[in-house]
């Protein structure tokens, strides 16, 4: 039986999503937990992976056992198994042709960014951080030349394995509540660091070192030396994914885990 779960994690203490020899990834965590339950090793293929520090609100992985158990050991049963940051929110069996990855149509991504002088500290390792006053207007201005169909290959890790860097981006838009900004985006899928460069860059036209144009110049070159430096990576959060309804998953669910949730 193939199941899918739902779950959400606190990255600061993995060295990512995926599975490492040595362990310390939440892959490993999960599938550690899930294996106890069922008895039998379990693998896990997840919608999208998450690097060292990076958090999940609503991320969504898919297994196969033979292991009949009730729903609630693949929720609660398997909770007791994992780390207090990481938590399944939800399981439902699905069909053998749902793949948590290639069955997504997309999938969303939140930035958190405390903008003021003091450093964080009750939300220390969950928000990005930057001292100086930002212009979220010029930040808005520039962040809608994102959407669209665009050769991302200027906000691209270099170690990136896409086939290639031409996405669909559907959502970029930034607001600011107090001294927190957040930044959503929503596209097809992602580039390697694609939203912490993003965010990198619309950080640069805030503090006004560039215009906003400068954002499209960027798009047009495709030259990652040109842009700004990847911001970091406690800030960011997967926040979910989109399947086709007919899957009829919880998709939503853990997108109110933090106080301004995902719309």
């Amino acid at each position: 039986m193939r199941i899918a779960l739902g779950l959400e994690y606190e990255g600061s203490g993995f060295c990512g999503w995926q599975s490492q020899a040595g362990g310390g990834a939440v892959q490993d965590a999960l599938e550690s937990a899930l294996s106890t339950v069922a008895d039998s090793p379990t693998r896990v293929v997840c919608a999208g992976r998450t690097d060292a520090g990076v958090h999940a609100l609503a991320q969504v992985v898919h297994f196969d056992s033979a292991a009949v158990r009730p729903l609630t050991a693949w929720v609660r049963g398997v909770n007791a198994h994992l780390p207090a940051s990481v938590a399944v929110r939800w399981a439902q069996p699905v069909g053998d042709e749902f793949h948590a990855r290639f069955s997504a149509r997309g999938r969303r991504y939140r930035y958190l960014l405390l903008n003021r002088a003091e450093r964080p500290g009750l939300m220390a390792r969950r928000v990005g951080w930057f001292h100086r006053p930002l212009d979220v207007q010029a930040m808005a201005a520039a962040v809608g030349l994102l959407l669209g169909e665009h050769d991302f290959s200027a906000f691209r890790a270099v170690e990136c394995q896409a086939k290639s860097p031409v996405k669909i981006l559907r959502r970029a838009d930034v607001a600011r509540h107090g001294d927190l900004l957040v930044f959503d985006f929503e596209a097809s899928a992602f580039l390697h660091h694609m939203v912490r460069n993003l965010v990198g860059a619309l950080v640069y036209v805030g503090k006004g070192a560039h215009p906003p144009a400068w954002l499209g110049e960027l798009l047009a070159g495709r030259d990652r030396t040109r842009a700004a430096p990847t911001f970091e990576a406690c800030g960011l959060y997967f926040a979910g994914v989109d399947y086709d309804p007919v899957w009829q998953l919880r998709v939503g669910a853990g997108e109110t885990a933090l106080i301004l949730p995902c719309t």
